[in-house]
């Protein structure tokens, strides 16, 4: 099989033959009946090659670029199933869009934390975490299992403030 790799606007694509990329989700979508299409391995193309939390919107606009069968609708559909599957995660940062990035990489990303500044909107993914925190966490969700009786399999935690540009700009 061969592969061609395009860069649009600074995100590479993989072109390749239908059904043969993204190996390491193609399970999950066929555990759950689904098919893995050309248009949904674009959007997985963009996710993966993504540096920050994208919109529905700034997903259909580079997937657009280099697979224009695709309309707004089916990223739209396409994300909710990724996200109902667990590939995916959305996050609501109080921006008015939802945002989106892949759950685990095929590289193995790391988990991570989200810093959101309320003043200019910007996100900093957290993942230095101290051995302090990370005690804490399995303390918290260990307690948590006992309280209610539930297995936590992950988490999402979101810290809402002041990034320093907006604290020397008094926002």
């Amino acid at each position: 099989m061969t592969m061609e790799i395009i860069c649009i606007n600074g995100v590479q694509f993989m072109l390749r033959e239908y059904g043969k990329g993204h190996k390491w989700c193609h399970g999950q979508f066929k555990a759950r009946g689904y098919r893995m299409t050309l248009g949904r391995e674009a959007i997985l193309d963009v996710l993966a090659q993504a540096n920050r939390h994208l919109s529905a919107e700034d997903i259909f606009m580079k997937v657009y670029k280099v697979y224009p069968n695709i309309g707004l609708t089916s990223v739209y559909r396409t994300l909710d199933i990724l996200v109902n599957i667990g590939l995916v995660h959305k996050f609501d940062f109080g921006h008015g869009r939802a945002r989106y990035e892949l759950a685990e990489e095929p590289k193995g990303r790391r988990h991570h934390h989200h810093l959101v500044c309320t003043g200019c909107s910007r996100v900093i993914d957290y993942e230095d975490f101290i051995d302090e925190e990370v005690a804490l966490f399995k303390k918290t969700e260990e307690a948590l299992s006992i309280k209610y009786n539930f297995t936590i399999m992950n988490h999402l935690i979101q810290f809402y403030g002041l990034c320093q540009i907006c604290r020397n700009e008094g926002k």
